[in-house]
């Protein structure tokens, strides 16, 4: 059987209408005519036909209809206006980590961040579509319009494997999403990128889609408690460790390989046209998301 995504937070179903409310909000940033202009005249699309009138490019000549109707019809096209949304959650053991800080885990900040979206975009008739995954890709669906695809995904983030697969296949779900948005996408990509292997994927994405990278933090991810020396176990890989944690010097060192890592996260996403945006856990997602849609409408 499934189990919830956190068994001591509410699940997100039954915390619908609350994340309903919250989602408003946003579904009024993705409205705003700045906003949404980003999105307009990225291509062409197939309208329907009319006939022939004098003048008319014979290029847009649609000769099949034309052959069946006896009379030329030509092709009508017009500008793609309608924003798409993908959502890219990790779910993997990493996410999944509880602390004693009495927080959410990570994957439940993602989980409720995804749940905004999916539920804004529903609210702006947008279709949105998504891929979860952990050690394997456990979920997907293409972008989709309606309250079925909406509680499809939230029915899916509010559940989990009840055996994840160890590692994260954050690479492969990158390159799933890529294959199966045929049009400019607004992705978001949540996960705390603690895997190796999805820089060129989503450099790759990014190039035909608006992307955003949004890192899941914790604070237990550069604190270490003091107690003396300790066996570390990576959840992700199984390699364990004995690190000197009361050590004032390794705990420096510590703290700043990981600023290292954050850093050269964000230079990445900078230089490839990636918005990077930071989530801690103790940080509401709806804060988060209102802040990267206003910024997202000044880029225009």
């Amino acid at each position: 059987m499934p189990k919830r995504y956190l068994a001591n937070n509410e699940s997100l179903i039954k915390k619908a209408l609350y994340l309903r409310l919250m989602a408003e909000d946003i579904a009024e940033g993705m409205k705003s005519g700045n906003f949404r202009s980003l999105y307009r005249g990225q291509g062409i699309e197939f309208a329907g036909v009319r006939d022939y009138m004098r003048g008319d490019d014979i290029r847009t000549i649609d000769w099949n209809v034309t052959a069946r109707m006896g009379r030329p019809y030509i092709k009508i096209f017009e500008e793609e206006r309608e924003l798409q949304i993908f959502l890219i959650t990790d779910s993997s053991l990493s996410m999944q980590l509880e602390t004693n800080s009495g927080r959410r885990t990570k994957y439940a900040s993602a989980a409720e961040t995804a749940a905004l979206v999916t539920i804004a975009a529903e609210l702006n008739a947008c279709p949105v579509g998504a891929v979860f995954f952990d050690g394997a890709i456990h979920f997907s669906c293409e972008p989709s319009l309606g309250k079925e695809q909406t509680m499809q995904i939230l029915n899916h983030l509010d559940r989990l494997p009840s055996n994840p697969r160890p590692g994260s296949v954050l690479p492969n779900a990158i390159s799933a999403a890529a294959k199966v948005l045929r049009k400019r996408s607004l992705v978001f990509v949540l996960s705390d990128f603690r895997s190796g292997g999805w820089e060129k994927p989503l450099i790759s994405l990014a190039q035909k889609n608006d992307v955003i990278a949004v890192s899941i933090h914790d604070a237990s991810d550069e604190e270490l408690p003091s107690l003396g020396t300790v066996v570390f176990k990576d959840v992700e890989s199984g390699l364990k460790m004995s690190l000197p944690s009361s050590s004032p010097a390794f705990k420096k060192e510590w703290l700043s390989y990981n600023e290292m890592n954050q850093n050269r996260w964000q230079d990445f996403c900078i230089k490839h046209g990636i918005m990077p945006v930071v989530l801690d856990t103790k940080t509401e997602p709806v804060q988060v998301l209102n802040q990267i849609f206003a910024r997202k409408a000044r880029m225009r």
